[in-house]
């Protein structure tokens, strides 16, 4: 079955239902069977809610939406933040906290799309470094931020529910 036709467009303050939606459901997508559930539940409740998007939009996120059509239902998304990475800041740094797509979109292009469009959102912005943090042993997300150009600048313990995880953080300059 071939996945219906996507668009992206910006999110804003009213979108933050939607993008708690997407997330709490690509976090549990990518971590079942990875993360204990218990973790990922509290994880999720506490990071992707949509209180928790409507304050990062609120402090001037930026976030993009992945909507399926017909019908407009979100199928994934980014947000860009200021960093708040265990590597040495430059002047221009943004985050992509978030990077994410549900299953059925992988390999359609919309991954490409989104890491483009974040790329783009940042250089408007006047962003030189874009930063990331990625699971330690998430093997693809590795190999798809590599194949776009970002490399291994550092690496943090990131706490999911009640368990650290090792991550890398990767970087690109724009």
């Amino acid at each position: 079955m071939t996945a219906p036709a996507w668009r992206l467009r910006r999110a804003g303050a009213t979108d933050s239902d939607a993008l708690a939606l997407v997330a709490g459901a690509t976090f549990l997508e990518a971590f079942a069977g990875v993360l204990d559930g218990a973790d990922i539940v509290t994880h999720v409740a506490r990071n992707s809610s949509a209180a928790a998007f409507a304050r990062y939009l609120a402090a001037g996120a930026l976030a993009t939406l992945a909507e399926v059509e017909p019908g407009a239902a979100p199928v994934g998304y980014t947000l860009l933040t200021p960093p708040d990475l265990p590597v040495a800041p430059l002047r221009g740094d943004i985050e992509l906290k978030r990077i994410y797509a549900l299953a059925p979109y992988h390999g359609t292009g919309l991954g490409a799309a989104l890491i483009a469009r974040a790329l783009d959102d940042a250089r408007a912005s006047g962003c030189r470094r874009m930063l990331l943090g990625v699971y330690g042993g998430n093997r693809r997300a590795h190999r798809f931020y590599e194949k776009h150009g970002f490399a291994v600048v550092g690496e943090r313990r990131f706490l999911v529910g009640a368990t650290w995880h090792d991550d890398r953080v990767y970087g690109r300059t724009m």
